[in-house]
């Protein structure tokens, strides 16, 4: 299966989330989820860490709200991602391509399964329906 993200590029999308609108970290990985239709859900290991690194770069903070951390950017954040404008659009380009071709191999997966039990199905009925010797 091909990487949803290539290297440093979820990073970016963070910083787009964030600019949608405050979150919290098992927020983050819930919308990442949704947003591709549940063939990508990153674990609290891949995002967590990244958020931390975002917030010692300045670029987003943090705020408690009960008991989570609720992150969004700061100044410093919206001014990155503004100056990141046409690469944060390749990036939605290489993200929408990578949910294509994630969907391609779920399909032919699937599709290889459903062949392989079809076959399956087919022998044992002409196996049960063969006359015993």
């Amino acid at each position: 299966m091909p990487p949803v993200f290539g290297h440093g590029r979820l990073r970016l999308y963070l910083l787009k989330l964030l600019n949608e609108s405050p979150r919290h970290g098992y927020e983050v990985i819930r919308l990442l989820e949704e947003r591709f239709h549940g063939m990508y859900s990153p674990s609290a290991g891949t995002v967590y860490p990244r958020l931390a690194k975002l917030a010692s770069e300045g670029l987003v903070r943090h705020t408690v709200e009960g008991g989570r951390k609720v992150y969004s950017l700061t100044e410093a954040g919206e001014r990155e991602l503004a100056a990141r404008e046409s690469e944060l659009a390749e990036l939605e380009a290489e993200v929408r391509e990578s949910l294509a071709a994630l969907a391609a191999d779920v399909r032919r997966d699937v599709g290889g399964s459903a062949h392989d039990l079809r076959e399956e199905l087919h022998r044992a009925a002409a196996s049960a329906s063969a006359p015993s010797a």
